[in-house]
């Protein structure tokens, strides 16, 4: 059963840095195996890339890519009612995500000086989306859709085949709805690798985003500086704060909806009314006999799980900026007035109808969120991790003699005199 805690400060901080803790860096190991895969595609292509498929997927595909045609012939056996809800939820994705975007300037100064930057999309962008029983048709449409929305020339989705495999058609569909370019049935350190270095089939990109497993984890973080990427994410997470008006059936439901995921997950309720937290208990045993992964649910909530006691709501959102989760929702009467007090959260759901599930799927911000306390530096997936930017300046002669004495004093003051000569030789040329 969940464990129920009085939260003075002394046990939040310790219980804050038992959820740190379980994060750790990944095992030599793991890197190792990592980085020899990478090496190897990166000097052997398609057949290195053949080679662990063959080893990780029981499976090699007689083409990487998989064609438009192929696409629309395994998309066609979707459920309809499901496409249809996924054109609904692209449509507030792109909503949303469409008012994130920047337009490039140009800012006139005095005496003809002209400045500005220029904005525009990557060329070509890498989405990882994992397959087999973590298929998740909805990351496809976060991971695209802003990126189709910044411009992006090219986008490019790796997929590993399923169990039979096959790729999954849900999101292959989703791929169709979100404007994916190309799609290669590949998974694992072996993908990141193709899309990082390029092969003879797998184009190269600037930027893999998107979720997987450790492996996968592990090879972003070592191509890091070769190619950009997201984050790297750490297990799922989610804090409720709960006044007394919230309902206790509500609380279980969306403190489960995120031990699903992982048996490292993290779901935690604080509250200063204990009542409300004993029949949150009771209602979370209740519910998760009805679950399909309650084996899961039972090990991240008995393992992750906590409801703290606190003495205030003012307690309560301390603790949340301390923790800055992934998820955060505020399950109380007047949910609004927390919203300016909340500095460290990746989403934050207001209200008893707005439940995390809702920001997973269709209300329209992203659900790539910062995870393991990174909220307090990091920003959920947006139309800017898509774009690059550049500066522009003009200056007229008049303008820059003008301003010559002063770039000449700081540049000699630096001892960069190569620098001051640069200005000086225009200052003093006819």
């Amino acid at each position: 059963m969940i464990r129920i805690a009085k939260g003075d400060r002394a046990y939040c901080e310790r219980f804050i840095q038992s959820l740190k803790d379980r994060v750790r860096e990944n095992d030599r190991s793991v890197e190792d195996g990592v980085a020899a895969i990478l090496r190897d595609v990166r000097d052997n292509g398609d057949r290195a890339v053949r080679a662990y498929s063959e080893k990780f997927d029981g499976w090699v595909p007689d083409s990487l890519e998989i064609s438009m045609a192929e696409i629309e012939r395994i998309t066609a056996d979707c459920d309809p009612a499901f496409l249809a809800a996924m054109e609904r939820a692209a449509e507030n994705i792109r909503a949303f995500h469409a008012r994130q975007k920047q337009q490039s300037r140009i800012d006139p100064e005095r005496n003809g000086v002209l400045m500005g930057q220029r904005v525009r999309g990557l060329h070509r962008v890498g989405v990882y989306v994992p397959g087999g029983t973590a298929a998740y048709p909805s990351s496809v449409l976060m991971n695209v859709i802003p990126a189709k929305i910044a411009e992006v020339g090219e986008i490019v989705m790796v997929t590993p085949p399923g169990r039979t495999g096959k790729p999954d058609k849900n999101i292959l569909a989703a791929a169709k709805i979100a404007g994916v370019d190309r799609v290669f049935l590949i998974g694992g350190a072996q993908a990141v690798a193709a899309l990082a270095y390029g092969t003879e089939s797998v184009p190269k990109v600037d930027k893999v985003v998107g979720p997987g497993n450790i492996f996968v984890a592990t090879a972003k973080k070592l191509l890091y500086g070769t190619i950009d990427i997201d984050m790297i994410a750490g297990p799922s997470e989610i804090l409720v704060i709960a006044d007394s008006s919230a309902k206790p059936e509500y609380l279980a439901a969306d403190l489960m909806s995120q031990a699903e995921h992982d048996r490292m997950a993290s779901a935690i309720l604080i509250t200063p009314d204990e009542a409300l937290a004993r029949a949150t208990a009771d209602e979370i045993e209740r519910q998760m006999e009805t679950l399909s992964r309650r084996d899961i649910i039972r090990e991240s909530i008995d393992n992750f799980g906590a409801i703290i006691v606190c003495e205030s709501l003012t307690e309560a959102v301390d603790f949340a900026n301390e923790l800055a989760p992934e998820h955060l929702e505020v399950c109380c009467e007047n949910p609004l007035e927390y919203i300016g007090k909340l500095d460290n959260a990746g989403s934050v759901f207001l209200g008893n109808y707005a439940p995390e599930p809702l920001g997973d799927y269709f209300a329209g911000p992203n659900h790539v969120l910062p995870t393991s306390g990174t909220a307090r530096f990091f920003s959920p997936l947006s139309v800017d991790d898509f774009i690059k930017k550049s500066s522009f300046i003009y200056y007229t002669k008049d303008a820059l003699l003008a301003a010559a004495d002063d770039i000449i004093r700081i540049a000699e003051t630096e001892e960069l005199t190569a620098h001051a000569n640069s200005i000086a030789v225009r200052r003093d040329t006819p």
